[in-house]
């Protein structure tokens, strides 16, 4: 017989989600085939902008990666809601890139959040220390 786990607080949650390389990776598997057809420049250049805070947080720069991820996250969504779909109500909400939009604005929303929590509250001594710790680079 097994016990249960006492639910996480809001708190840690944040801090998972703000340290984790998925999230702007995710970010960037939904912004990119929304905006490469029909090609939109300016949406795309997120792409490589969370791609990179992606890399730098498996590098060990979580704080820095989560400034940039914070960052690109907020702005991409503020950008999204600015943007009238194509196809009316119906277009917005019951069609594939309608929810593939929604989900992109709703990610970009909660990274923002998350990843700001991060950077705020982050310790960068601490955060030296364990990549002097473990070295990515072997040598």
């Amino acid at each position: 017989m097994t016990t249960p786990e006492p639910p996480k607080s809001v708190k840690l949650q944040l801090e998972a989600w703000g340290n984790s390389s998925l999230a702007p990776a995710g970010l960037a598997t939904l912004v990119a085939p929304l905006h490469l057809r029909p090609t939109q420049p300016l949406p795309l250049l997120f792409v490589p902008v969370l791609l990179f805070s992606s890399y730098a947080n498996l590098q060990g720069f979580k704080i820095d990666s989560a400034g940039v991820t914070m960052a690109a996250s907020g702005t991409y969504a503020l950008l999204a809601l600015r943007r009238k779909p194509v196809g009316g109500i119906r277009g917005r909400f019951f069609s594939v890139r309608g929810v593939v939009r929604g989900s992109a604005i709703g990610l970009g929303v909660i990274n923002a959040v998350a990843a700001g929590w991060v950077y705020a509250t982050g310790n960068r001594e601490k955060e030296k220390q364990y990549r002097k710790d473990n070295p990515r680079w072997a040598e």
